[in-house]
């Protein structure tokens, strides 16, 4: 199996080189951020891109994204320090096959590998529960839980809520929700896409117009 690792930290990604080579499997890049994840991938084209979420410029999340768009041979699973059900769920929306969280036993995560190389989605019994729980109150009309498809979710609306209390840089949203500045931004641009709108004051002008949220909540 050929495989980029794209992770910022050096020596994860010497670990978890020497534990792929260890077992026959070949890894032909190495990135250290989004965009660098990108280019490699259009020149080496390996079967599998490992994508951490948390990385310094573009992250994970929308690597992904540009990365299933521009090079949809290429897989994509997630390898992260994440348990936030939220990037679970997001990595799945921007086209990842797979979702692997960084304390998971070698041999469960190669196990997992075998199963992105496959083309079954890499992901745990817990993990997959989450999804199929998620999937089955979707599909639920008049459900507690039920969105349609451009409906903010509860993360976005936590999100909008901030900025309308005046909460509108990434760092600032990243530290109140104690999430990457990366993060912030996907959740950011999601709720433009999903209103239609151009900037994040238009967002909060149409959050108080259409009281999407309520600004005395916080």
């Amino acid at each position: 199996m050929r495989l980029l690792i794209a992770d910022d930290h050096a020596l994860f990604r010497d670990s978890l080189r020497s534990l792929l080579e260890a077992h026959g499997h070949e890894v032909v890049a190495e990135a250290e951020d989004g965009e660098e994840a990108l280019r490699l991938t259009a020149a080496r084209k390996p079967e599998i891109a490992l994508m951490d979420l948390a990385m310094p410029g573009m992250g994970g999340l929308e690597a992904t994204r540009r990365l299933v768009a521009e090079q949809p041979e290429t897989k994509v699973v997630v390898l992260t320090g994440s348990t936030d059900d939220e990037d679970l769920f997001e990595a799945l929306k921007a086209g990842a096959v797979g979702y692997v969280e960084k304390n998971l036993q070698a041999e469960s995560f190669l196990r997992l590998l075998e199963e992105a190389a496959a083309g079954h989605p890499a992901l745990t019994p817990e993990l997959s529960r989450k999804v199929l729980k998620a999937f089955a109150e979707r599909d639920k009309p008049g459900g507690a839980e039920w969105r349609d498809p451009d409906a903010l979710t509860d993360r976005e609306l936590e999100v909008l809520t901030l900025m309308t209390e005046g909460v509108t840089s990434n760092r600032q949203l990243a530290r109140r929700l104690e999430v990457s500045e990366n993060t912030v931004k996907f959740h950011v641009r999601n709720i433009l896409d999903k209103l239609h709108l151009h900037n994040r004051a238009q967002a909060v002008s149409h959050a108080l117009r259409h009281k999407l949220v309520d600004p005395d909540e916080g």
